[in-house]
């Protein structure tokens, strides 16, 4: 009933999205549904399934709606402060991993920097594959901060991760082999064409980058050039036609370009590389 529900409200994830919100509701994953198919809902039950249904009817995500969000096979924490993490940022991870194998850096801690952080999804992400890393998130928002710092608690990470509130990378110093960020990149005017679950839920400082989306890039490439060791990577997020764009940034900024910018699963040029190169 709840699928049909969300379904004529033209929710093309209806029958996924039903899933997950009565499996909150019951305490069950996708498996134990399965089994408990045949039961009835208590009225509590059907009471917050149905605060629920309203909710996602109005065209909130489910991941707001649960206050919890997947990446790279972590459970993160989500408040109005952060931006849902989104599975095209998982080809950010992916990139950096690929331009940074850990077997080249066994014999010292890899210094990464998030800009932007948010939830702390690509940081703590990258150290939950390197143990032998150490991270520093910044955000301008100290709510995000806190969000991220309990996310990285919840995971056994705090140990290895710090967090920082800043414009981009204006508080950071020293060396740095990684730097990675998911800045804003939608353009001003776009923005209110974005879904609903985006533009009415995702915090707009976090969407906003300016009259062409480029803004981010303009401060955080010469900062990642200032801030990389010689041969460290500062991998980015794009929109789906602005790689071109934040590549020519790069190298206006004096970072080399290693090869072409990653893809996600759509086939969209997601990831941009640029590389400090030894002196």
């Amino acid at each position: 009933m709840l699928t049909a529900r969300l379904t004529a409200r033209t929710i093309e994830s209806a029958e996924l999205d039903a899933r997950l919100l009565t499996g909150a509701v019951l305490g069950l994953d996708l498996t134990g549904l399965i089994t408990a198919a045949t039961r009835r809902l208590t009225d509590d039950e059907a009471a917050r399934l149905d605060h629920f249904a309203r909710r996602r009817e109005l065209g909130e995500p489910v991941a707001r709606i649960l206050g919890v969000k997947e990446f790279w096979g972590l459970p993160l924490a989500l408040t109005a402060a952060t931006l849902v993490p989104r599975p095209d940022t998982e080809t950010i991870v992916e990139a950096a991993l690929e331009m940074l194998p850990a077997q080249q850096h066994h014999d010292r801690r890899l210094r990464i920097a998030d800009i932007g952080t948010g939830s702390g999804a690509i940081l703590l992400a990258l150290l939950s594959e390197w143990p032998n890393a150490w991270g520093v998130g910044t955000d301008i928002s100290e709510a995000a901060l806190q969000a991220a710092a309990a996310n990285a608690r919840q995971l056994g990470l705090a140990q290895r991760a710090a967090f920082v509130t800043c414009d981009y990378a204006a508080a950071l110093s020293g060396a740095f082999d990684l730097i990675v960020a998911n800045p804003p990149y939608v353009r001003s005017g776009d923005i209110g064409a974005l879904p609903t679950e985006v533009c009415d839920h995702d915090p707009r400082r976090a969407l906003d980058g300016g009259a062409d989306g480029l803004d981010a890039y303009r401060i955080i490439a010469p900062e990642a050039a200032r801030l990389l060791v010689p041969g460290g990577c500062l991998v980015l997020e794009v929109g789906h036609d602005q790689s071109g764009d934040v590549e020519a940034l790069l190298t206006m900024a004096g970072l080399n370009l290693p090869g072409e910018p990653k893809a996600d699963l759509a086939g969209i040029r997601r990831a941009v590389v640029g590389r400090n190169l030894p002196l």
